[in-house]
């Protein structure tokens, strides 16, 4: 069973008397769900950044490991014919 947590936050008084006027909205199920949207957006910026980290890293790797194509190697041409030859 999760126990849950009190977090408790403070507002101005009248911030705190308009939401009485709502008294029908669950203000702490409303802020519970604001705290679970952020964190999902920060979560998934740190995804990004990381993601972006480790495409930087490969690249890297790649570009440390590239050679120089033979002199007269058409990339094109050679594609063309592997393709070809498949369809046989």
């Amino acid at each position: 069973m999760n126990m849950a947590e009190v977090v408790s936050i403070k507002v101005d008084k009248k911030t705190k008397e308009r939401m009485q006027r709502f008294s029908n909205i669950n203000w702490s199920d409303t802020i519970r769900n604001a705290i679970r949207s952020r964190l999902e957006e920060e979560e998934l910026k740190d995804r990004r950044n990381l993601d972006l980290k480790e495409l930087d890293e490969a690249s890297k790797i790649s570009d440390s490991i590239r050679r120089p194509s033979a002199l007269g190697w058409n990339s094109t041409a050679e594609i063309r014919k592997w393709r070809d030859a498949r369809k046989r």
